[in-house]
């Protein structure tokens, strides 16, 4: 039993390991030949002499063949060095090491929040059997899913809130529809509606009944929840200027830094499936216990 366990934990890290790589390699890979990669802003600086224009293209020739730059930099990976940004003109660690936290922070703060606003939506509207309430909660998810993370997130700057706050509206109504559908869905079963008929107790039928038998799924949305924040957090850290990685992220962007996007797309790829695998292990552990 153990050693099934070590082998599927293996089997995990492996494929964590093979996907992250291949992120790399794709994000090298698109911002490599995306419009306008290879031109550096600075060379129209009238103070540059030509020694100076011929210094910053000639750090630019190892990036040109996005194969070659790769290999490069899993050696330099190997050895903990992350490369150098070209737009902060520091280290790719220090910049992670400073803006990573902020990011962490906020998407830990707004998941705490929506799945404790929107996972107690779907246990009112399931559990009260009143119309209303459920088509006023599915008309706030719905509204809330109509408008994009920017948008929120420039409204929010306008009206000077807490910009975490967006990255919570941006997945709270995943998760209540998804939870709601789920709960509704164990709700309906025949085992739970003759627990309700002999009259059993509410707080027991929901957990050990309803509950219980959708915690893998539970599970699963929640890793998938982490893949949304992370992904909200690129335009709202942006717009609201929060030092995170997601404004680092946009501003590499803007300025086509190999070396910094590719370490991002490979930070967040890993948190992706680390969130994603770790969800997956203890659902099956729930579905070992059920069985």
């Amino acid at each position: 039993m153990k050693r099934a366990g070590v082998l599927q934990l293996g089997q995990h890290v492996g494929k964590i390991v093979l996907i992250v790589l291949l992120g790399g390699t794709l994000g090298a890979a698109l911002v490599r030949f995306s419009p306008g990669f290879g031109v550096d802003e600075r060379e129209l600086d009238s103070r540059l002499n030509e020694q100076s224009i011929r210094a910053l293209r000639q750090r630019q020739v190892e990036e040109n063949n996005f194969a070659v730059f790769y290999v490069h930099y899993l050696g330099r990976l190997l050895r903990g060095d992350l490369g150098m940004s070209r737009t902060f003109e520091r280290p790719v660690s220090e910049l992670l090491k400073e803006r990573f936290p902020e990011t962490a922070k906020s998407v830990g703060l707004s998941l705490a929040l929506a799945w404790t606003l929107g996972f107690s939506l779907a246990i009112l509207a399931v559990m009260s059997r009143h119309w209303t309430i459920d088509l006023g909660a599915s008309l706030l998810a719905g509204l809330l899913m109509c408008l994009p993370a920017a948008a929120m997130a420039l409204l929010f700057v306008l009206a000077r809130a807490p910009a975490r706050l967006v990255l919570a509206l941006v997945v709270l109504p995943q998760i209540f529809r998804y939870s709601r559908n789920l709960l509704a869905r164990s709700a309906a079963q025949p085992h739970v509606l003759m627990a309700q008929a002999k009259g059993l107790n509410t707080l027991r039928i929901f957990f050990c009944h309803i509950l219980l038998p959708v915690a893998p799924q539970v599970l699963a949305l929640a890793g998938i929840s982490v893949s949304l924040a992370l992904t909200a957090a690129i335009p709202v850290e942006a717009l609201c200027d929060l030092p995170g990685i997601g404004q680092l992220a946009w501003k590499a962007a803007l300025a086509r830094d190999l070396p910094l996007l590719v370490n991002l797309t490979m930070i967040v790829t890993l948190v992706t499936l680390l969130a994603n695998s770790a969800c997956d292990l203890l659902g099956q552990r729930f579905r070992g216990h059920a069985a």
